[in-house]
């Protein structure tokens, strides 16, 4: 066998055929585990995609990062409003153990509840662009701006009528911002191509 051994009934592979390869610090067949190291070097990247699938990430995968995402952020926001208010409300107490339980009794209660509110609104606000997009089965701005308005209603649906309809208006209003600045630089090329 030339190239350095191979198991019994295996092909050998001479140095010739490897004259291509860069072998940095490997021989040309591995001993051990009889590997061509051609099979190594790749020259792309490569994913491995289930049949019919994007590249992208979809709605139902980008809902897990949106809704941890949005507990981090509630509980960050939260502990530093707890601690302004904690600070505000001891401020005629000296430096204490007491003052400090109250502080951070304050942190931690603000934080909690900034966390659960912004994971609710977040959870429905995927639940809703999930089912969106299953239903009509595109993906567009369309769906975000439709899953906001649902979940601004749906959230403040305790409140009446009104609060439904100012429930709405506030998510459409958010989620409709949110497109439009997702898509600025397509609407400005556009136009700017109108214009000439």
């Amino acid at each position: 066998m030339e190239g350095g051994g191979g198991s019994a009934g295996g092909a050998g592979y001479s140095h010739a055929d490897l004259a291509g390869v860069p072998l940095t610090g490997m021989n040309p067949l591995s001993p051990y585990l009889n590997v061509d190291p051609r099979y190594l070097v790749q020259d792309t990247d490569e994913f491995i995609l289930p049949t019919g699938a994007n590249k992208t990430r979809g709605r139902f995968e980008l809902a897990f990062f949106t809704i941890g995402g949005c507990c981090m952020t509630g509980a960050a926001f939260g502990a530093m409003n707890g601690l302004r208010l904690g600070l505000k409300e001891t401020q005629n107490m000296a430096w204490s153990k007491p003052r400090n339980v109250q502080i951070l009794n304050m942190v931690t209660r603000q934080g909690a509840l900034w966390a659960n509110t912004l994971g609710s609104l977040a959870l429905l606000y995927s639940a809703f662009g999930v089912i969106i997009e299953k239903t009509r089965g595109a993906e567009d701005d369309l769906n975000t701006v439709a899953a906001g308005t649902m979940t601004g209603m749906l959230y403040k649906c305790t409140g009446g009528l009104r609060g439904i309809a100012r429930g709405g208006l506030t998510g459409l209003t958010l989620t409709s911002l949110y497109a439009l600045y997702n898509n600025w630089e397509h609407m400005k090329g556009s136009l700017l191509q109108q214009s000439l």
